[in-house]
């Protein structure tokens, strides 16, 4: 999965470089690598999630824990996301394409499609 959301990043920053072809596609490739590493510390905390949660006996717990995960993940998101904002608002010029790290959010959706359709392509069963 993680190679998939890299493979992703790579193909927005190589779109980046061809619209930009300034300085502004570096801040551009730097607010999708910003948001993509994120997914990818998103998809470690969801693989040590389930791993944990199939390891509790009680379904009560394990129901709260995940959902105290979920926040967790979607919290950090939201952090990055205010720390791109607040980029945005105060540096000059600005470091960070806005633009770029709302398609690094997206790289693991895109990520998750790309595996779902390798699954089933592999396996049409």
């Amino acid at each position: 999965m993680i190679f998939f959301v890299a493979v992703t990043a790579l193909v927005f920053i190589a779109g980046g470089i061809i619209f930009f072809r300034s300085i502004e596609a570096l801040y551009f490739a730097f607010g999708v690598v910003l948001t993509s590493g994120l997914n990818a510390i998103k998809v470690f905390l969801l693989e040590r999630t389930v791993n944990r949660t199939l390891d509790m006996d009680d379904p009560n717990t394990g129901g709260n824990y995940v959902k105290l995960q979920y926040l967790l993940r979607y919290f950090l998101t939201a952090v990055v996301l205010a720390l791109v904002a607040l980029v945005q608002i105060f540096a000059d010029p600005p470091f960070i394409n806005v633009i770029g790290a709302i398609l690094g959010i997206f790289t693991l959706q895109i990520s998750v499609i790309i595996v779902r359709h390798m699954k089933f392509e592999n396996n049409p069963s």
